[in-house]
């Protein structure tokens, strides 16, 4: 059922895709195409992106349709050649408490825990009883650093401590595959070349390029994902307000992915995300490739 699923929000990326005014191509069957852009091939014929992709041997008539996903040049935007990624890692069926689960875990690895306050043994001073405890008509009272005084300690005041909750890897590794399949499937995951530069890094420029692209703030903030900074896409982007934003590939987070408008990848950056995130599907005895 999972597959079938999968296969039929594959199939049905074409009216988002459409109405987002994204060129991807409907994954309806393997029947042979016509491309103009660059040659001619079938769907079968398409290899995949990466081959270092692994997945855990499946019988093929069990077997998912791939996901296809339109390569593009940046910032023109012209589609160069189709690309098929496994559908382990771009089909992967919504579960919302799993996202939740890796939402919740990456904020609470980000809370620094560095509150501090002192308790009353901390205050500086004579740890003297002010006055008397009976005799004087008023309330007992003990020395200086009581929580009751001004400049006293505090009462079960924070201390530091670490907020980082666990996650097991899979999950999270199937969280961030989720994700991605989740815009996927929206199309708002737009493949570039390596090398996403820009000609200029006047704020305006980049601006242009991202409302012909329906990227702007008005569409939600995109974010541009690459394998290493990119000197006029990021000084435009810095300086350009709202209208996006630019990210190395291991600074994202699964929470950056659902909550940005569309997400603007390198070919390499998703490789290398897909990559480091597979390890709940990955053959027993294997190790990720190094980055």
């Amino acid at each position: 059922m999972a597959s079938r699923r999968a296969a039929g929000s594959a199939i049905g990326l074409v009216g988002s895709a459409s109405r987002n005014g994204l060129a991807h191509f409907p994954v309806t069957s393997t029947s042979s195409i016509t491309r103009s852009i660059t040659t001619e091939a079938t769907l079968a014929d398409i290899p995949l992106a990466n081959p270092n992709l692994t997945t855990l041997p499946i019988p093929e008539h069990l077997r998912a349709p791939n996901a296809y996903v339109t390569l593009y040049s940046f910032p023109t935007m012209k589609p160069q050649q189709f690309m098929a990624y496994p559908s382990s890692h771009l089909l992967v069926p919504l579960r919302k408490d799993i996202l939740h689960r890796a939402v919740v875990y990456e904020g609470d690895q980000t809370r620094q825990g560095t509150a501090n306050t002192k308790w009353r043994d901390e205050i500086n001073g004579s740890g003297r009883k002010l006055r008397p405890q009976k005799g004087m008509g008023r309330a007992r009272l003990g020395d200086r650093g009581s929580p009751m005084l001004k400049g006293g300690g505090v009462a079960f005041g924070p201390k530091p401590r670490d907020f980082a909750t666990g996650l097991n890897k899979k999950i999270y590794d199937l969280a961030w595959r989720m994700a991605l399949s989740y815009r996927y499937r929206r199309g708002e995951l737009i493949v570039v070349e390596d090398n996403a530069e820009l000609s200029d890094k006047n704020p305006n420029y980049v601006r242009e390029v991202f409302e012909a692209n329906k990227w702007g703030n008005a569409d939600g903030r995109s974010m541009v994902v690459t394998t290493k900074r990119r000197p006029k896409l990021y000084h435009a982007l810095e300086n350009a307000g709202e209208t996006g934003r630019a990210k190395i590939w291991n600074d994202v987070d699964v929470k950056n992915v659902l909550s940005l408008g569309r997400l603007i990848f390198e070919k390499s950056a998703l490789d290398k995300i897909l990559e480091e995130h597979q390890s709940d599907i990955r053959p027993p005895g294997t190790r990720p490739s190094a980055a």
